[in-house]
């Protein structure tokens, strides 16, 4: 099979209608629009969620919830991606030299997946109550950085 000879198959696409041009197209006359009517007319729309003048339901429903528009800028760090730098030091630019982390995070935070297996220091990240476990379980520690 080669890319160059690929197409689709029979009936996957259909000419367009060419509407409004005449009564043998099968389109002409109302083109396709029906009779009367706000949307028959030229600049017949309304707003998008508009129901005729009744509360619409996006309106009688309750907010609920919350979401953070700082969230895509923190990043979320694996306990095994840890493991496998080399500096026994991590913060914020150790993270982005060691590619775990982009430019566009602003911060990061430490999750429990995977192990530790080493002595490391986490400086001005947030770590998890059971990463935070894990990191000082094996002979590191924490600082600067609260449990979340």
């Amino acid at each position: 099979m080669r890319l160059n000879t690929v197409k689709a198959p029979d009936g996957a696409r259909s000419s367009r209608h060419r509407v409004g041009r005449g009564i043998g197209s099968g389109w002409g006359k109302t083109a396709g629009r029906g009779h009367n009517g706000q949307k028959s007319r030229s600049g017949g729309f309304h707003k998008i969620g508009f129901e005729g003048g009744q509360m619409p339901l996006h309106r009688r429903l309750p907010k609920r919830g919350f979401k953070s528009l700082s969230r895509r800028h923190m990043a979320t760090v694996r306990l095994g991606d840890l493991q496998r730098l080399k500096a026994d030091e991590i913060d914020m630019d150790v993270l982005r030299q060691g590619g775990l982390v982009s430019t566009q995070h602003h911060g990061a935070r430490i999750v429990l997946t995977g192990r530790i297996e080493r002595a490391i220091t986490v400086r001005g990240l947030g770590v998890t109550a059971g990463a935070k476990a894990a990191i000082e379980a094996a002979g590191g520690r924490v600082e600067s950085g609260e449990a979340q």
